[in-house]
């Protein structure tokens, strides 16, 4: 693959309307034709779209078996957008979600809408008429089936639009892992074009369109209605008339308005798009009215991206990362706070749904520093104030916020009552890193300064809990407590260098001095306490065992310089003996392995073909998985399944090899504004 292209090898899943972690839709088959599509939890959210062609009916999109299947001929997936190409019965169809997910403009990434159009031409030098019908129904906006549903209908400028909700609107009512959202109104938005018709109405829409070509002429759609009892949809027809070798196009508009989206301290916060007062109908008409310039820059902001993906780690790591892009985005909401802060919220998919998880912001941390380091410091604002906060009494670092969408306080572990199952060494060292990889790509330490106070203290815990951890759990947690570990040591000794860093920004030349000295002390004992022959060991005391040392890039990509080189260089000779046929483990103790985790490892050499080398088995993994599921982070490497997790974040991290390259992170970072 050369530079410039997009991902066309087969995908575990394919993402189309990608947005927050509501409003997310994908593709779990290879064919847009051989499944529904769905929410990320695998949960239907059905699409369907059909095409008449002089006469005949054909399906390009949904799994209607009752409909002849439109041959696909390719699918192409770029940062944000994904193309379908079809051609059969004389025509060529190109579908395309466009999704202007550009992490440099907040107000255009946190717009909640994705365009879907369709371009439309004759291959066989004769004219077809052609007529299109696409359909979205009310499982985009319900958590179950037993929800019921209302519908409106609306002028917005000089387009219909159509949309869809619950009756009941219980505004973030709930939280929990594996959860649709059901308050706030789906919206089909339909410019004006012509042979436009939409409907309000349910699968008798798309029947009456396969048999006969027609919509039904007025809306039909009993309120409220079940979503179980014949599946309400909202529908357009485009009658294209006589197609020939010209090239005819139609568009909607797939929008979300959630009306509230987070609770932040018991604060109920809206999307950072609506934080001058903008209303629904002045947001889709902005939308529409800058779709053109909007996919001419997403198409250069491609072009780019994937070039300096293959330029940095070769064709297969371009793809990764590319599969990777919407994901992360997708996994977090953007509000802004009453003061009109901008926040940005993870959830935690498939693993237990907390919100602004400190070791899932850890691992996706790369994505951000790299496209627009203000959206990292989205994710450390609440976190850091919180902890600020004479509720939070540990002298260690929370580990989340609440559960999604809800973020009003730590739930894991013991919470703020006790001790139990926390993640000291972990999140202190997260956070203190994480702030100076921030200051780092922002040229100024002055976030770290405002809460200097917590950081401090944190560097305190660490200084005396931080080179030999006791019995904790680390981010790695599926895996158990874990006394004496290595590489958490690293993130404390990597977390003490750069609160070092952070102090000589800020003019504390006597606290840099004495952390820096402290850390390179530190670093020297962990060579003599880790070391085991040609590699270094899991845990202090398990003569014989190993692991990925990932939390040691820092060393390299923040320039703390503590850490020997040779420490590296055994390491990787040590991780190329033993790697699998889906990559390396993430340690001794199982042969699953974490995905973010082996990009960061491979990080560590500055030899490509080192980087290549542990890197590729990833990508067989991406094409060869058997779990089709958006991208899962952790998996077997001895046949690829997935073992929990997907839909997440911490896919961001794929772009942390951007980092290790001075000149190129510069360059991308600072394009945000």
């Amino acid at each position: 693959m050369q530079a410039q292209e997009p991902v066309t090898a087969r995908t575990p899943a394919t993402p189309l309307v990608l947005h927050d972690p509501y409003f997310s839709v994908w593709s779990f088959n290879d064919a847009l034709t051989d499944g529904p599509t769905r929410h990320w939890t695998g949960t239907h959210q059905q699409m369907s779209g059909l095409v008449r062609i002089d006469g005949k009916t054909f399906r390009f999109l949904g799994d209607d078996r009752d409909t002849t299947a439109l041959k696909q001929v390719s699918r192409a997936i770029w940062p944000t957008r994904t193309i379908y190409d079809f051609e059969d019965a004389g025509i060529h169809l190109t579908l395309t979600f466009f999704t202007p997910a550009l992490p440099q403009d907040l107000d255009i990434l946190s717009r909640p809408v994705t365009y879907v159009s369709w371009d439309v031409r004759s291959t066989d030098g004769q004219p077809h008429n052609v007529s299109v019908y696409f359909d979205a129904t009310a499982q985009l906006a319900t958590n179950t089936d037993d929800d019921t549903v209302v519908w409106g209908r609306e002028r917005v400028g000089d387009m219909q639009a159509l949309r869809i909700g619950t009756n009941a609107q219980p505004v973030l009512a709930k939280s929990g892992d594996n959860l649709r959202i059901d308050w706030g109104w789906f919206y089909l938005a339909v410019p004006p074009q012509p042979g436009t018709e939409t409907a309000a109405s349910n699968w008798e829409a798309r029947e009456q369109f396969a048999k006969g070509g027609s919509l039904p002429t007025t809306d039909d759609l009993d309120m409220p209605a079940a979503v179980k009892h014949g599946q309400p949809l909202l529908a357009v027809r485009f009658d294209l008339g006589s197609v020939g070798s010209a090239t005819v196009s139609r568009r909607v508009l797939l929008a979300y308005d959630d009306r509230f989206s987070i609770e932040y301290l018991n604060r109920k916060l809206r999307a950072y798009w609506r934080r001058n007062g903008m209303t629904t109908a002045e947001m889709l008409e902005k939308a529409e009215s800058e779709e053109s310039s909007l996919r001419t820059k997403a198409e250069t902001f491609d072009k780019e991206l994937v070039t300096d993906l293959t330029q940095q780690g070769g064709s297969h790591y371009a793809q990764l990362a590319t599969l990777a892009f919407r994901q992360t985005i997708a996994a977090h909401k953007l509000v802004t706070d009453v003061d009109g802060k901008p926040m940005l919220f993870s959830k935690e998919n498939f693993s237990n749904g907390c919100i602004d998880t400190v070791d899932v912001t850890y691992p996706s941390a790369p994505f951000f520093l790299l496209l627009n380091p203000k959206l990292l410091q989205a994710q450390l604002d609440p976190m850091l104030e919180y902890a600020s906060l004479p509720r939070w009494r540990w002298p260690f670092a929370p580990h989340d916020l609440g559960q999604y969408p809800l973020a009003n306080g730590q739930v894991y572990g013991g919470g703020e009552r006790t001790e139990e199952d926390q993640m000291p060494v972990e999140e202190s060292g997260n956070l203190i890193i994480l702030t100076n990889a921030l200051a780092h790509a922002q040229g100024s330490a002055a976030f770290a300064e405002k809460y200097w106070p917590v950081l401090t203290k944190w560097a305190e815990y660490l200084k005396e809990k931080g080179l030999d951890p006791e019995n904790q759990l680390s981010t790695d947690d599926f895996a158990g407590h874990l006394p004496h570990n290595t590489n958490l040591s690293i993130k404390a000794i990597d977390a003490l260098g750069s609160y070092a860093q952070l102090a000589e920004m800020l003019g504390k030349k006597q606290e840099a001095a004495e952390y820096r000295k402290l850390a390179q002390q530190m670093a020297a004992k962990w060579k003599e306490m880790a070391v085991d022959g040609d590699h270094y060991k899991l845990a202090f005391d398990q003569q014989g065992s190993w692991s990925q040392k990932y939390n040691l890039v820092w060393d390299r990509v923040l320039g703390l310089h503590l850490f020997s080189p040779q420490i590296v260089d055994q390491e990787m000779a040590f991780y190329l003996k033993h790697q699998n046929e889906f990559g390396l483990p993430l340690d001794n103790r199982k042969t699953y392995t974490k995905l973010d985790w082996i990009v960061w490892t491979a990080t560590l050499s500055d030899k490509q073909s080192d980087f290549i080398a542990l890197t590729d088995p990833l990508y067989k993994y991406m094409t060869e998985s058997p779990t089709r599921v958006p991208l899962s982070d952790w998996f077997e490497t001895t046949d690829g399944r997935q073992v929990g997790f997907q839909a997440r974040s911490v896919v961001g991290g794929v772009y942390m090899k951007m980092l290790a390259d001075p000149a190129m992170w510069k360059k991308w970072a600072s394009m945000g504004k």
